[in-house]
Order: structure tokens, then C-alpha cells, then sequence
């Protein structure tokens, strides 16, 4: 197991972790930028694979020219040995120790391959955790059947290696990502018979003091829907996908519209023929490490489990910073801004000379007040958890259904989704609660007649190691 010992390691090499990166190496720390993918950007700048054929990376990417003068600087960073870049590693674990954080990597394209056997520890003074958001979906009858997928897994086929997923698709869900998705599948060749959205931007009329930040963002969404357009795309607002049909594969979805109160209206249902549905209800932070470490969390208004951090970005934890979608899901721009503020501050906890962040902070201030507007402008819809009858399919790991998590609640007992987890084995599958785990949270706590609450969330985000290794990785650290 080989060893580097740095100032700061940067976990995630997204927005705010290239921010981050950025600004810590200004300031004069030797920094690791660590990343579990081959390449620099993350989800929102992910690149083809060298194989993926012709690509111009600006039909899809926003802000294409940042990235890659970013990326130019930090590159000539690395030559003069400033900047360890770690592309491939998968950090699994964070440790205390004494004065420094110990962040060990599993080496390779992919941790579970039997060949990845190499790993690697990083020892740095302070750590930025940027590990970036997930696709956050909710159940609903028939999300099972193939041709189904999230919303940012049709994304990233699209961007990882220019596959368009199927024929004739409908982009289903809630929240501005839904235009980005069913533009990309439109632009490369889908028929997107619609998108389906259960809320509609005017109620952003409702929060005028998020307006400063959403010139742009308007500006984009203008874009979007002109391209739409173009390719005579609907768009219908305040509606949802009650059902995906098919038996071995899917080939249409109801569709409803929603009343004032989130509820499906009688006599509005009718059925779109598609062989792919994308669905996207948000995101939810990736906390593996976070709460590794053992930093505080809250509930933001999405009503995501999210890390607690104060003006300068530093979590409860001392040496320890976050930023980007884990300390609130706000896209590009504000993870940006929020991992200059953590690189500079972890820079100034060191004593290194950073130079005045005031106007950095004021920035995010207005950016989080446009996400926070954003949420309260796009929630998930309360019939969507109506449409979970006890035959509704909620883990597909552990194939458990709703009625299993309503007897843990009703009949067993069970208080909070812990319990749940562990009488009716939901989340503990493949995907340890990834893709079922909010929605058990939620179902938990509406089974149980009150509020969603941390402890809920924290049942399948708290992890001792964040990312499936081969064996041979605890035997070597055992061994080391």
C-alpha cells in the first residue's frame, strides 16, 4: 500500500472539489484530488470514454470553457508537484489520526473487479469532503420493469458514452435537471413524447428574493425550452406517472394531472407509449464519509439528509470541510462558490495568507436562497407516496414491497426506519439503501402518522465503508 502525505485532500473532483482544489493551491498547500472516476468534472462536467467515438462536449455540458480552463491550471499545477491528482481511487474510508486524516483508496475503474487490488492512502492535515448527490427516486407501480431509469442514469449514458437509451422516451419527475435530460436524449436522436413535470415554475413567483441569482438560470431555462420546442417536445406541467406498463419490458406510462393539493384528478389519466422512462425527484447527498467522520447533518428544505456547516464552510469536525451538494443540493454554480470558500478556509486554518472571501460569501447567500426557492418551488408531490400501494415494489435488492414496511410500522411496532431496516431488510441489498432508502424513510415516517426525521435518513446513509472493496483492502490495511 503506497502512502502520500499532503496538506489537504479533496474528496471529489466536481465543481466544488475543483473549486476547492483550486483555491487551496493558490493559496500555497500541497493538495490530493481524489475522484473514483478516470476523469476530472464529476457528474455534472462527465466525460466520454476515449472509446465513446466523435463528441463535442458543449452540446452538452453548461460552462464547458470553466471547466477546462480550470482544469488547465490544475494540470499545470500537478507538473510543478502542487497538486496530486488521484483519478481512479475510490475512497472507502476516512480515519482520525492525531493530527492528520488518513483517506484510504481502492485503485481501479471499478472496486469490485477482482483485479483491483491496489491501494492507497492519502495523509493530509485537512480534508474538503465534495462527494457530490445521487439520483433521488421515489416507487411508484411498474418502476421495476426494464426501460426504466433515473433520470441522471439516462444522463450519464448519454455523457459517459454517447448512448441514447431508448427510442421513444418520457422524462418523468420534478425540478429544473428534467430539461437537460429530455433536450440531450431529443438532440441525439429520442423521440421524447413528453415531459412530465408535477410542478410548474410560476410557483418561483412565490420567493421574489431569490431572484438576484436566477437571471441566468431563467436565461437557461429559456434555452431549454426553446430547443424543446424545436424538436416539439411537450411539456406538461403539474402532471405525474401514476404507472409504468409492460410485463418484460416497458412500453407506456399513465400519466395524470394533479390538483391544487398534489392529488391526481379524476378523468385526466392517459396513456403515452414509450420504451424509456427516465424519472428524477431530486437528489440526495452521498454521506458516506461525512458521517464517517463523524460531522453534524440537518434536514434541508428538500428534506435531505445534508452536512451542517458554518460561514466558512467547516463542518462540526475539526480540520474538516464540505462543500457541493452535500451541504445542500444546489447545483453547479453554488458547489463552485462553496468549495472556494472551504479550500481558502482549510488554507487559513493552516496559516497560509488567503485573500478576502466576503464577496464569495455574499455570493452564496444569494445562490442559496435561489436553491432553497427551487425546492420549495419543486417538492415531490403527495400523491406520488399514494400511488405506493402494499404491492408497490420498494427494495429491489431484497425485494421488499410497501406492505412488508407498513407491517414493520403498523404491526411490529417499528418507530423509525432503522427498525424497519432491520425487521423488514429493506436497504440491506446491493445497493445498501442507495435507490430505497429515501423512499423507506419517507414511508416509514408516513406509516407512522409524523414528520421525516434525521434519524430516518441516517439509517441508510451512515456506512462503515463507503464503497464495496474487495476483502484483500481490509487485509491490507490489517497488515499495514
Amino acid at each position: 500500500m503506497s502512502v502520500h502525505a499532503v496538506d489537504l485532500a479533496v474528496i471529489g473532483a466536481g465543481p466544488a472539489g475543483l473549486a476547492a482544489a483550486l483555491a487551496a493551491t493558490g493559496a500555497g498547500l500541497t493538495v490530493a484530488l481524489v475522484d473514483a472516476a478516470p476523469r476530472p468534472g464529476g457528474q455534472y462536467w462527465r466525460s466520454p470514454a476515449p472509446t465513446a467515438g466523435p463528441f463535442r462536449p458543449q452540446a452538452l455540458h453548461h460552462g464547458w470553457r470553466r471547466f477546462t480552463a480550470t482544469w488547465r491550471r490544475l494540470d499545470g499545477l500537478a507538473a510543478t508537484g502542487r497538486l496530486l491528482p488521484l483519478f481512479a481511487h475510490h475512497a472507502w474510508s476516512i480515519q482520525p489520526d492525531t493530527d492528520r486524516w488518513d483517506v484510504h483508496c481502492q485503485v481501479g475503474a471499478e472496486p469490485r473487479q477482482p483485479e483491483t487490488t491496489a491501494g492507497v492512502t492519502v495523509r493530509a492535515r485537512r480534508l474538503v469532503l465534495a462527494p457530490g448527490a445521487y439520483d433521488r427516486q421515489l416507487p411508484f407501480p411498474g418502476w421495476d420493469l426494464p426501460g426504466v431509469l433515473t433520470a441522471g442514469g439516462a444522463q450519464s449514458l448519454l455523457k459517459g458514452h454517447l448512448v441514447v437509451a431508448g427510442t421513444t422516451a418520457v422524462v418523468a419527475g420534478t425540478g429544473p435537471f428534467l430539461l437537460p435530460v429530455a433536450t440531450g436524449l431529443a438532440r441525439h436522436g429520442a423521440r421524447v413524447a413528453a415531459v412530465v413535470e408535477a410542478n410548474t415554475p410560476l410557483s418561483l413567483a412565490r420567493s421574489p428574493g431569490a431572484w438576484p441569482a436566477a437571471a441566468g438560470k431563467l436565461g437557461e431555462a429559456a434555452g431549454y425550452a426553446t430547443r424543446l420546442a424545436r424538436h416539439r417536445v411537450a411539456v406538461r406541467h403539474r402532471h405525474i406517472v401514476i404507472r409504468a406498463e409492460g410485463t418484460d419490458r416497458l412500453t407506456g406510462v399513465l400519466v395524470g394531472r394533479l390538483d391544487r393539493d398534489g392529488r391526481v384528478l379524476d378523468g385526466t389519466v392517459r396513456h403515452i407509449p414509450c420504451d424509456l422512462l427516465t424519472v428524477g425527484w431530486g437528489f440526495t447527498p452521498q454521506l458516506e464519509l461525512p458521517l464517517q467522520a463523524g460531522c453534524a447533518t440537518r434536514l434541508d428544505a428538500d428534506a435531505s439528509l445534508v452536512v451542517a456547516v458554518d460561514d466558512r464552510q467547516a463542518t462540526s469536525v475539526a480540520g474538516v470541510f464540505a462543500a457541493g451538494e452535500a451541504t445542500g443540493v444546489g447545483g453547479a454554480d453554488l458547489a463552485t462558490v462553496e468549495g472556494r470558500i472551504a479550500g481558502l478556509a482549510a488554507a487559513a486554518s493552516l496559516g497560509a495568507a488567503t485573500p478576502d472571501d466576503r464577496a464569495l460569501r455574499r455570493r452564496r447567500t444569494t445562490l442559496r436562497a435561489f436553491a432553497a426557492a427551487l425546492h420549495r418551488a419543486y417538492p415531490v408531490p403527495e400523491a406520488l407516496l399514494d400511488l405506493c400501494g402494499d404491492d408497490t415494489l420498494v427494495c429491489r435488492c431484497e425485494e421488499v414491497d410497501a406492505g412488508a414496511i407498513r407491517h414493520a410500522v403498523e404491526e411490529l411496532g417499528a418507530a423509525e426506519a432503522r427498525t424497519v431496516k432491520l425487521l423488514a431488510r429493506p436497504g440491506m441489498g446491493w445497493c445498501q439503501g442507495r435507490v430505497c432508502g429515501f423512499a423507506t424513510a419517507c414511508l416509514t415516517a408516513r406509516y407512522a402518522g409524523r414528520p421525516l426525521a434525521e434519524p430516518d435518513l441516517q439509517a441508510f446513509a451512515q456506512r462503515p465503508i463507503a464503497t464495496p472493496i474487495p476483502l484483500a483492502a481490509l487485509a491490507d490495511l490489517a497488515d499495514g
